[in-house]
């Protein structure tokens, strides 16, 4: 049995503690790691961000560099420490009904918005109301909620008024929830990004420019997002004095910098301007053997969407089932990305749900569903060319602007045109947002999308297909795959037992529809300064969290 992810996570955090003690040296001479103080005293951390932040509204968020900064900008009800357990934030203890449908939050006292005014059981009605609010236009509101807090879904259709979702403040510092079934995994969701308060008197003074500066945001959680714009490259984290646990958090400022060029990153680290890059492929092989190298394993899984809806000869299930098999995983883990990454050829990540009375891995249990194999690809092909009546099809493969993400796309597209007589793949790299918004617009045919999981349990990947989810957006569909869901989420709320096998029966279906293809469970090669202590990866939700990070010795 392999380790829970859990368990897992805890052993590559006390890797990075052995790096910390044993792998520095001189930093003339290696060149990583900054100055472990500037020059005013302060303590001071560099690090490189993929892209801009989108978004930094809680309602409107739905990408990982948004939450990421409003996981350390912003707090909810509790935040994950670093064995990924939910401890005290707003809320410092919570009771459960005996049916599990009513859970009460009762909130701290000394927690203030970063303009002065009190954290209130308010703030979060606000923020749940405002976040499934039709007028708001938010995904993850209605996507996160619903289902979950009653009357989350109707509000969301206005078939009831905002002030029915089963959220309440009888007073200041009490929050109550009524959920619309039992649902196991609720504790772990409220650190996500999506159910964070709002200071309602705020957000309504700002209107339309809310979340759009620094100057339009107000924070309550360990750091301040200072110097940022939606169109910023360059960005501070900086430590919130009014925080209610302000000392505990060591690091006065983390300085963010957009650098998308592999070789640039690399540069950055060696003059020491950076205390963190990722490694592209072709540098993997030059770094392993340096001191501040580390593999970081990831529980976000990589596939194709396959969009039904704008290109017919994707509504067939025969060529999707052979775009799905007709390219080499391995490779492109091996020789592509070289950085740790596995081949997936399922949708539920290794090493991430265990199953409830085994123990056992969901990934083992689960099995290779859908692997590279050329032959049957070819098979698949020429059925669903004879049931188009075609012998050429055109598709075009949307995917991300950074240099990994270039070459991986190049080679999808090698291999698709390659082991696919008659299929003729274009390439179309766009910036992150953009491909965000080409998704949500359901404006392409092939996409190279992830997803990481937002809470700890397999129905995070697996209701992202339900009909008509609004995650979906390539047309997908299949009662079965539905009632299978519905029932994990309803009449089998509480055996856990039942849910896992309609996860695993969901799992298989969606492969045998080809509805999407998997390619990569992601893991990243790191460079990382001998100074840097206490950052640690997340299992679900924002990646990083540096609330407990603190600046050591370089030496």
């Amino acid at each position: 049995m392999k380790l829970k992810k859990l368990s897992l996570l805890l052993v590559f955090g006390l890797m990075v503690a052995v790096l910390v003690a044993c792998g520095g040296s001189d930093s003339g001479t290696q060149g990583g790691g900054t100055d472990t103080e500037s020059a005013d005293g302060e303590k001071v951390l560099n690090f490189i961000n993929g892209d801009a932040i989108p978004s930094m509204d809680p309602s409107l968020a739905t990408d990982t560099y948004a939450f990421q900064f409003l996981g350390e900008s912003m707090e909810g009800l509790y935040r994950l420490d670093k064995d990924a357990n939910p401890v005290e934030g707003i809320a410092i203890d919570h009771e459960v009904s005996e049916d599990a449908l009513t859970w009460t939050f009762k909130l701290r006292e000394d927690a203030v918005w970063s303009n002065g005014d009190p954290v209130t059981a308010h703030d979060f009605v606000y923020a749940w109301q405002r976040a499934v609010d039709p007028a708001t236009g938010s995904e993850y509101g209605p996507y996160m909620m619903g289902g979950v807090i009653k009357n989350a879904t109707e509000v969301n259709t206005g078939d009831v008024p905002v002030e029915e979702l089963g959220v309440t403040a009888p007073d200041d510092y009490t929050l109550v929830v009524e959920l619309e079934n039992p649902t196991p995994y609720f504790l772990s969701l409220t650190t996500f990004g999506t159910f964070l308060p709002l200071n309602q008197t705020f957000v309504e003074e700002q209107g339309d420019s809310f979340a759009t500066s620094t100057d339009t945001l107000v924070f309550n959680g360990p750091f301040t997002l200072e110097n940022w714009k939606s169109t910023s490259t360059e960005w501070s984290l900086v430590k919130n004095e009014d925080y209610w646990d302000a000392e505990t958090v060591q690091l006065d400022k983390v300085n963010f910098t957009v650098v998308k060029d592999a070789q640039t990153k690399v540069n950055l680290y060696e003059t020491g301007k950076v205390d963190r890059t990722d490694l592209t492929s072709d540098l993997v092989d030059q770094y392993a053997s340096h001191p501040d190298y580390m593999i970081q394993p990831e529980t976000s899984v990589f596939y194709l969407k396959m969009n039904q809806t704008r290109n017919e000869a994707l509504a067939n299930k025969n060529i999707r089932a052979a775009i799905a098999k007709a390219y080499n995983k391995e490779a492109i883990v091996n020789e592509i990305l070289n950085n740790g990454s596995v081949a997936a050829n399922g949708l539920v990540p290794a090493d991430f749900a265990p199953m409830p009375e085994s123990g056992e891995d969901f990934r083992e249990v689960s099995g290779d569903l859908v692997t590279y194999d050329v032959e049957a690809a070819k098979e698949y092909w020429a059925k669903g060319l004879e049931e188009l009546g075609v012998d050429s099809i055109e598709l075009e493969l949307l995917g991300d602007d950074s240099e990994s993400a270039l070459t991986m796309n190049e080679y999808l597209a090698n291999q698709l045109s390659t082991n696919l007589p008659g299929l003729s793949v274009t390439l179309r790299n766009v910036p992150f947002e953009q491909r965000l918004d080409a998704d949500t617009n359901m404006d392409y045919d092939l996409q190279v999308s992830g997803w990481g999981p937002d809470y700890l349990d397999p129905n995070t990947y697996l209701n992202l297909w339900v009909t008509d989810g609004g995650n979906n957006k390539m047309g997908y569909s299949n009662p079965e795959f539905d009632t299978l869901i519905e029932e994990a989420a309803t009449t089998l709320a509480t055996d856990n037992v039942a849910r896992y096998e309609n996860f695993l029966e969901a799992e298989k279906i969606l492969m045998e529809d080809a509805a999407i293809a998997p390619i990569y469970q992601r893991a990243k090669a790191y460079l990382v300064s001998p100074k840097v202590e206490g950052v640690y990866y997340n299992a679900f939700g924002f990646d990083w969290e540096f609330k407990w990070a603190s600046v050591g010795s370089a030496e």
